[in-house]
Formats: structure tokens, C-alpha cells, sequence
């Protein structure tokens, strides 16, 4: 199949789905993360499924510790939020099977733990933002926070929460 923009024809007619889309830009998705405390990783309500927190995690370790503006620069926590993005949607892939059958990646939630001072967290979340976009085209545009806060679980940079849409 010849590749092209996300969702675009192939030669054959059929569209890209998101994990051929996602394998066309290197990114294997790993397998759905377990959780570190008390929660669950995907609760669906009606429609809706809401994703817990994901950070840059690689087998449940984090690949980036420290805040941005200090230990952190922007390029590592852009890296850091897409690679939490990846996790957040192996959570969905855990939920749902077929990640083709989300309709809408509804919002994302940014959370950066920055230094004094710093303002960038909105760059920093577009990583994530930039993964879903690439992931699901058009589906994947949502509404979406970036929130600054002074640390975060494990020491990691950034966490994603996702809500997503899917028929039931």
C-alpha cells in the first residue's frame, strides 16, 4: 500500500488505520500499562472513556525525571509528553481492541511540573497533542489544558490524560 497523509487512500482504496498509521512513524504501541497506585487505567462511561494519567514510562519506569525549566528542557519534555501520549493510547487500545473505533480523541490534560518561572508547559503538551493528531488525523484534534504544577508521581516531567469517544 503506498502511504500517504494520515487517512488518505492507499492504491488499494483502503484508508490507514491508526496503528499503521502510528507503525508508518516508528512507534510501536507497547502493551497497555499497569497502573502504580489505586486506580484503574480506562473507565467508559455511556460513549466516553476517560483515561487515567500516563507518564513517559517504558516498561513502568520513567525515561525522563525533573521539572521543566530546570532539570528538563523543552525538547526532552516535548519527547516526554509524546511517549506519555503512546501510553495513553495503549490504555485505550486495552479498552477498546480496535483503536479504529475511536471516534473522537474528545480532550486532553497536560499536566508539566515546571520551575519557577517557567511558562512553556503549551509547547511542551503539544508533543502529545502532535501524537494523537498524527495517530488518529482528524479524530485525533481535540480540546485540551495544559496545566503547570511543581512536581509530579516518580519525578516524571509530564502526565496525559486523555477522554476519548467510542460507540459502545
Amino acid at each position: 500500500m503506498v502511504s500517504g497523509p494520515p487517512g488518505r487512500a492507499g492504491f488499494r482504496g483502503r484508508r490507514m488505520g491508526v496503528k499503521e498509521r502510528l507503525l508508518a512513524r516508528g512507534v510501536v504501541l507497547p502493551p497497555p500499562p499497569a497502573p502504580i497506585a489505586s486506580y484503574v487505567p480506562v473507565v467508559r462511561s455511556g460513549t466516553l472513556l476517560f483515561v487515567s494519567g500516563q507518564g513517559p514510562m517504558v516498561d513502568g519506569v520513567p525515561v525522563v525525571r525533573g521539572r521543566l525549566g530546570a532539570e528538563v528542557d523543552v525538547a526532552q519534555g516535548v519527547e516526554a509528553a509524546r511517549l506519555a501520549a503512546i501510553n495513553a493510547v495503549a490504555a485505550l487500545a486495552g479498552a477498546v481492541g480496535d483503536l479504529d473505533s475511536i471516534t473522537r480523541i474528545v480532550k486532553l490534560t497536560g499536566y508539566v511540573a515546571s520551575a519557577e518561572g517557567f511558562g512553556q508547559q503549551h509547547l511542551v503538551v503539544n508533543g502529545a497533542s502532535d501524537l494523537l493528531a498524527e495517530a488518529f488525523g482528524e479524530r485525533g484534534c481535540h480540546a485540551r489544558a495544559a496545566v503547570g504544577t511543581n512536581s509530579l508521581p516518580l519525578g516524571i516531567p509530564v502526565e496525559i490524560e486523555l477522554v476519548a469517544e467510542a460507540p459502545v
